[in-house]
């Protein structure tokens, strides 16, 4: 397949990146900073894209099989909005060349089911304090979630629970929320390349977990 994948550079987008060009597929990452991207492969294009424009991303996305969006911000609690307005320029440029496979990664961490019910008082004020940085970003990935299930397309949301490592478990995956789940980025990126790949159902949400509670 040729693939894009925005939000290439983090720490797992460089996974997916690697994990596809292993697998023979053409890729082309994107990234606010392609200087620093860590290698190189002849089936691979690394391109500088601000996924806020709307021109951009069409220009990157037309011509391609499927996107991957790994996009990712640091938690914070003030506004956010690219992933948003990234969705909503990847759902209009796809919908646009007629593309249909569109894989994005949000967070468990939208369904109070999936949150950790850890009962140590240490780990649950260091609970608390990570929600309510991750606040903004919870609120935004809501928003692009909402884009993404009312577009005509074959989406998958996968919602990882707090990401850790880039080693690799027999994760699991479910379409129910898993409380207190952990998730390795290795397993995230590879359970994203799986989705891209597959011609199972679309319009499904994801659960993964790598076994590892709060």
């Amino acid at each position: 397949m040729k693939l894009v994948v925005l939000g290439a550079n983090g720490a797992t987008g460089r996974l997916v990146v690697s994990m596809a060009v292993a697998a023979g597929h053409s890729v082309t990452a994107i990234a606010r900073r392609p200087k620093e991207f860590p290698f190189f492969d002849r089936e691979l294009q690394v391109a500088e894209v601000d996924v806020r424009d709307a021109e951009a991303v069409d220009w990157v996305v037309a011509g391609h099989d499927a996107v991957v969006s790994v996009i990712g911000v640091p938690p914070t609690r003030r506004p956010v909005t690219v992933y948003s307005e990234s969705a909503g320029n990847i759902v209009n440029s796809m919908t646009t060349h007629g593309m249909r496979r569109l894989v994005c990664v949000s967070s468990a961490g939208l369904d109070r089911a999936a949150r950790s019910t850890c009962t140590l008082s240490r780990r649950e004020a260091h609970r608390r304090l990570f929600q309510a940085r991750m606040l903004g970003v919870h609120r935004d990935m809501g928003r692009m979630e909402s884009i993404v299930r009312s577009s005509a397309l074959d989406w998958t949301i996968v919602r990882p629970g707090r990401l850790w490592g880039a080693g690799r478990t027999d994760y699991r995956t479910s379409p129910h929320a898993l409380p207190g789940a952990r998730t390795s980025r290795g397993d995230l990126a590879d359970l994203l390349l799986r989705q891209t790949a597959q011609d199972g159902p679309a319009g499904t949400t994801v659960y993964v977990s790598s076994g590892d509670r709060c």
